[in-house]
């Protein structure tokens, strides 16, 4: 079994039953890391892997900081003995290190998982913010824009995202590129 396949079965355990629409969301951003296989190679079933499981630390079982990608990323580590490379871009996914700042979590974060490769983690943001909350297309403004409506204006997501849209947009932008070249 690959580990993007123990990784569906794990995100599925964890999230379908519990967070319904939070695994649906899991199984686009997953259907969207498949897409990028072309301009990966072997490097896509790591990225298929994070993909499934970025978002297990909303699982309710998994909550400890209340900061989905750092409990994510613990249980991976702690509980799952997974690859150090996968727990670094659950940690890291979209941004979170902005978050974790905001949160007084940084040190933590930093402290216990390191954030990998780029291009990986370009790609994983590009699945995360171009797949809506329920698994939709989304462009990744009416990604943003769906997270500030969600969120709504004084939240912390809210703010944490207008941090991360340079680095957001920057990232789709450069994967879009990347498949352009290859189609």
């Amino acid at each position: 079994m690959g580990q993007a396949e123990w990784a569906r079965e794990l995100a599925r355990t964890i999230l379908e039953e519990p967070l319904p629409r939070r695994w649906a969301h899991s199984q686009g951003v997953a259907a969207k890391a498949e897409s990028l296989a072309p301009i990966l190679g072997s490097e896509a079933d790591l990225l298929i892997a994070s993909a499934w499981l970025h978002d297990i630390g909303y699982a309710p079982d998994l909550i400890d900081t209340g900061f989905h990608p750092l409990d994510g990323a613990r249980y991976l580590r702690d509980v799952e003995r997974a690859d150090a490379t996968l727990c670094g871009l659950v940690a890291y996914h979209s941004g979170a290190i902005n978050e974790a700042r905001e949160r007084g979590l940084i040190d933590l974060l930093t402290a216990e998982f390191h954030e990998g490769r780029s291009e990986l983690a370009e790609a994983l943001i590009y699945c995360d913010i171009t797949t809506g909350p329920s698994g939709e297309r989304f462009t990744v403004h009416e990604r943003l824009a769906e997270i500030r409506a969600r969120y709504g204006p004084g939240d912390l997501v809210t703010r944490v995202i207008g941090i991360n849209e340079p680095l957001l947009l920057a990232a789709v932008a450069s994967v879009e590129a990347a498949l352009a070249d290859v189609r």
